[in-house]
């Protein structure tokens, strides 16, 4: 059972809501989030209510102020924690939808998409074993976006705008 605690206030102060588990609404337990400790367990927070906007990814530690997070502001509206896998990473990537175009299949990080593979647009793919992150640029900077065992047929299915990818990388217990 993983634990995160959300605060109003930088620093860990003002009002607190302590969440076990998948919440697709914060928005009655708190206005804003400027700080977040997660004790156990790792996380994807989301900008929106029902698992949209922008995403972040939290492993245990203590986040002083959203920008610890790499957030962009102060809200935080819904929350899931993200199933503790043992094992082997695999996952398929396409250069078209629906599996279309070439495929290349993954089992561990890719800092830099276009340095390794030669693009850099993935348009969908195939999770088969574990969790991944894909980020909008290399180096595992900018938007975030959580993939879990499944079929992502467009890349509108993992909550982006565009196919652009820059790097990838598995989650870890």
């Amino acid at each position: 059972m993983g634990k995160i605690i959300f605060y109003e206030e930088r620093n860990f102060q003002g009002h607190s809501y302590e969440c076990g588990g998948e919440c697709s609404d914060l928005h009655a337990h708190f206005s804003r989030c400027n700080s977040i400790k997660v004790e156990s367990g790792n996380w994807m927070v989301y900008e929106r209510p029902s698992y949209m906007g922008y995403q972040y990814f939290l492993k245990e530690g203590e986040f002083s102020d959203y920008q610890r997070w790499m957030g962009f502001n102060d809200c935080v509206r819904s929350c899931r924690m993200i199933p503790q896998h043992q094992g082997s990473h695999r996952m398929r990537i396409f250069e078209r939808s629906e599996f279309g175009g070439q495929m290349t299949e993954l089992t561990d990080d890719c800092p830099n998409l276009y340095e390794r593979f030669h693009y850099n647009d993935i348009y969908s793919c195939n999770v088969m074993e574990g969790s991944w992150l894909l980020y909008e640029h290399p180096n595992y900077r900018g938007r975030q976006y959580l993939l879990t065992p499944g079929e992502y047929r467009r890349y509108n299915e993992w909550g982006s705008m565009s196919a652009r990818v820059g790097s990838i990388r598995r989650i870890d217990m």
